[in-house]
This record gives C-alpha cells, structure tokens and sequence, in this order.
C-alpha cells in the first residue's frame, strides 16, 4: 500500500472541492474507486480524465495495472477545451 498526494486540476478540482489530497492505495485503479466513493460528480470527470503518475502518463494502461509506489503524486487531468 503506497501513500502519496492526489492533484486535481480544472474540472476535477472543482469537483473534488480541493485542490489535492493525500492517499493510501496499491494502484491507481484502487486510488480512483476511493477518490469517487460517494462523490458523483467526481466520478463523472475522473472517468473522462487522463492521469499522471508521477509526471508520465498513464495512458491507455488498465488502471488496476498501474503501480503507485509510496510518496507517488498522481494529476487528474479532466479534458480541457482552448485553441
């Protein structure tokens, strides 16, 4: 189990109510289902974000394969929209 921080940006911070957390997880699939549990509209932005773990992307990885070592910061990056 790994702690470390959650960073929110644009829409997901709005949604979250903060602009970071800290978390205890194994992996970034188990992060997301404790970061949503009883936060819907949460869950609604994180299901359409990419993520960063420690500043690489997770890309289109299985989320329950991506490994969250301790002291691990993960971004929610929602969709963003300019030109």
């Amino acid at each position: 189990m790994a702690t470390g921080k959650v960073r929110y940006w644009a829409a997901a911070k709005e949604a979250a109510g903060v602009a970071e957390e800290p978390f205890d997880a194994a992996t970034l699939g188990e992060l997301m289902t404790k970061i949503t549990q009883n936060r819907a509209e949460l869950a609604r932005v994180v299901s359409r974000s990419s993520f960063l773990v420690d500043g690489s992307p997770v890309g289109k990885r299985a989320h329950e394969d991506v490994v969250l070592g301790d002291g691990a910061t993960v971004e929610v990056l929602p969709p963003f929209a300019g030109g």
